[in-house]
């Protein structure tokens, strides 16, 4: 087990050494890249052979889903029509170690004649892909972490570290911000959680919205009929009044008799926290957790109800 792990530290140890080799040798190749990336009218096209090619499929899902249009091409098969996916206004991004796989090496030709900018991410700048390119970012000669020295292994962590850099320098340059993401990973939790609350709030039917003069008894009906655990108490230009739930029920039958006849308005939890419909899902759900409340109303910037939240439902998504 000890010489596990101390073979797994040595393994991590190369790696870690190929990423700070190529962040000290990165020049002005990395800021033309990026130059014509962000200039690009059509497609960020990503390609690789073999292991460089699975970094390649990665980045190329990390541009997408960071606002740069891109897919990912494979070498061989575009030498058998899928090079008629690409077009001249697309920017090809080739990773390949060596610079000289077969396949790699046949289709550059193909890629000059049809006016894309070509970058590469390559190790060697005699490579045939190096001479091919308007823009080479060379890694340099790195030390794999396999034992035998061959299995793309460092060179692959650098490709990946080297292409995420490229892909997060363009969306911050664009200025693509967290509703830009969202936008664009509406399954996702993190995509979710960073929405508005106004585009996941409850509203209509899921919603028991009652005036102040509404008895007890008919509001205990309408949060019945809401399915939910709270009714929001708003007068006639719906504007929020208070909120009456499950611990004013129980708080009240206990102490009034009368309760149930008693109007909401003179027993709701008035002046009641309130979210605006633009604030995030993941800071109304931080602000109910932080007041420990189940519910809140949703207003927007005049104060009118919108829906209302609940922790539940929030942390569900």
């Amino acid at each position: 087990m000890q010489m596990s792990l101390e073979y797994a530290r040595e393994v991590l140890d190369a790696e870690i050494k190929a990423l700070g080799e190529v962040r000290d040798r990165l020049d002005g190749a990395f800021v033309d890249a990026l130059d014509a990336m962000q200039r690009c009218t059509g497609r960020v096209v990503t390609s690789g052979m073999g292991k460089a090619g699975q970094i390649a499929t990665k980045i190329s899902a990390t541009l997408a889903s960071t606002g740069t249009p891109s897919f990912f091409l494979h070498p061989a098969e575009a030498l058998h029509g899928d090079l008629g996916m690409v077009r001249g206004e697309d920017v090809v991004v080739m990773f390949s170690n060596s610079g000289e796989s077969a396949e790699i090496a046949e289709l550059l030709p193909f890629l000059s004649t049809m006016g894309v900018t070509l970058i590469g991410v390559t190790s060697s700048a005699r490579s045939s892909l190096a001479a091919h390119c308007d823009i080479t970012i060379l890694l340099g000669d790195l030390t794999e972490a396999c034992p035998l020295g061959m299995a793309p292994t460092a060179t692959t962590t650098v490709m990946l570290a080297v292409g995420d850099a490229l892909a997060l320098c363009l969306m911050k340059r664009r200025g693509f911000n967290v509703q830009d993401y969202a936008s664009l990973h509406p399954a996702g939790v993190l995509g979710k959680k960073a929405l508005p609350i106004k585009a996941v709030m409850r509203t209509g039917h899921a919603v028991a919205a009652i005036g102040p003069e509404t008895p007890v008894q008919d509001v205990i009906l309408e949060i019945t009929r809401a399915k939910t655990g709270a009714a929001v108490v708003i007068d006639a230009d719906k504007k929020v009044l208070g909120i009456f739930a499950d611990g004013d029920l129980r708080r009240g039958l206990q102490q009034d008799p009368d309760f149930l006849v008693r109007k909401v308005s003179e027993v709701m939890t008035a002046n009641c926290a309130c979210a605006t419909g633009d604030q995030r899902v993941d800071d109304v759900l931080a602000m109910l957790k932080d007041k420990r409340i189940g519910e809140v109303p949703v207003v927007n910037e005049a104060g009118e109800f919108l829906g209302m939240a609940d922790l539940k439902g929030l942390v569900a998504l």
